[in-house]
């Protein structure tokens, strides 16, 4: 961070509260008092956790390749996701997931969304295990329901497993 655009930091940076004096151009904000809860946004290059991060990040040129990468990273993973989702087996929202938290390892509003998903997390598990049990229960029905519906308007996907098929055969309303 650029002293001239964003402020100097105060000395009491060195005893760890890590405040930033206001600066002429913009408002004043502050960072949080342990370096390693805080974001990479808004802590130095030599406050990084990760040694050969820290490297990356004294190099502007390096930087720029280096948040690249992750954006190519983060964006394969979610892509891989929306594919891997309709399919069988655990993909889709763990890949998403995934990718959506290596983003937020280097862009602030990836950050801000993983920690808004994070909360709501935390929301769910303080729910009674009744309310938790309805949840699932209710998400099941609703997801079936549009499956038979899609089911309904196009058929029995073929890339099923001829025993699934069959079963499947066997609902009201649905074919090949």
């Amino acid at each position: 961070m650029s002293a001239g655009a964003e402020g100097s930091k105060s000395p009491d940076a060195e005893q760890g509260t890590a405040t930033i004096a206001p600066s002429p151009v913009g408002p004043s904000t502050s960072a949080p008092a342990h370096p390693h809860h805080a974001h990479h946004v808004l802590i130095e290059p030599d406050e990084d956790r990760w040694r050969w991060r820290q490297r990356i990040r004294q190099n502007p040129h390096k930087l720029a390749v280096y948040r690249v990468g992750v954006a190519v990273a983060g964006l394969l993973l979610i892509c891989l996701g929306f594919v891997s989702g309709p399919l069988p087996g655990p993909g889709g929202i763990p890949l998403v997931l995934l990718g959506l938290a290596i983003w937020s390892s280097e862009f602030e509003w990836a950050y801000n969304l993983m920690q808004a998903f994070k909360r709501q997390l935390h929301r769910y598990q303080a729910w009674p295990r009744r309310r938790q049990v309805l949840f699932w229960v209710a998400f099941f029905v609703v997801c079936g329901t549009l499956g038979y519906g899609y089911m309904l308007l196009t058929g029995v996907p073929g890339w099923l497993p001829n025993s699934v098929e069959l079963v499947l055969l066997r609902l009201p309303g649905l074919q090949h």
